[in-house]
């Protein structure tokens, strides 16, 4: 029986074989499935959570996602217990201070989360809490988050002097007027706006 001629590899073939060997295909971390999340969750909210849109968003597989998460529900998982840990660490960063300067940083408070917010933080921020609506997990997370967030603003104004009702009182004040004024629009209400909010953090914080 006559052997036939092995027909040898082309250019192509060899230099398609050559790449896969130098550059396997693109395998991204825990993080940085977490964080493709995140945006996704700022630009189209919670729906928008599909395995498809966010390795698509990230330029690979849907492999990769599932080499570290079991499924859909343990990315949910992991992103609102990273939400919780980084606001956790803000609101400690924002309400630390030495003993005898509660006052001080009850105003530092009042004009870190009254000022502009960057438009991504806003929107994430809207995002979870709108998940929280309809969703028991993320609403325990955001109720952990926002008793944390109360509790750290009470200790300061019980320190500053006052009764532990008052101080709940105005701790919950404090947040109300922030958070509600991030979500107006009052450019064109005043001329001085900075001297109304001075005036607004006194009344909060003043005995």
């Amino acid at each position: 029986m006559e052997n036939k001629p092995v027909k040898p590899p082309s250019k192509a073939s060899i230099a398609k074989a050559s790449n896969q060997t130098l550059a396997p295909r693109l395998q991204l971390d825990r993080e940085r499935w977490i964080e493709a999340a995140i945006d996704v969750l700022a630009s189209e909210g919670v729906a928008g959570l599909r395995v498809e849109v966010l390795a698509k968003h990230c330029g690979v597989t849907k492999g990769s996602f599932y080499w570290h998460f079991k499924d859909k529900q343990a990315l949910l998982e992991a992103l609102l217990e990273q939400w919780k840990d980084g606001r956790i660490r803000d609101i400690e960063k924002t309400t630390s201070v030495a003993p005898g300067q509660e006052r001080e940083q009850l105003h530092y408070a009042i004009e870190v989360y009254g000022a502009s917010r960057n438009r991504k933080g806003m929107l994430i921020e809207l995002a979870v809490r709108d998940w929280a609506r309809h969703d028991a997990q993320a609403a325990a997370i955001v109720e952990a988050v926002d008793l944390y967030r109360l509790e750290c603003t009470r200790k300061l104004f019980v320190a500053a002097g006052m009764s532990d009702s008052e101080a709940k009182s105005r701790s919950l004040l404090l947040y109300a007027c922030v958070f509600g004024l991030s979500l107006m629009h009052y450019s064109h209400f005043d001329d001085n706006l900075a001297d109304i909010k001075k005036r607004i953090a006194e009344r909060i914080v003043s005995n």
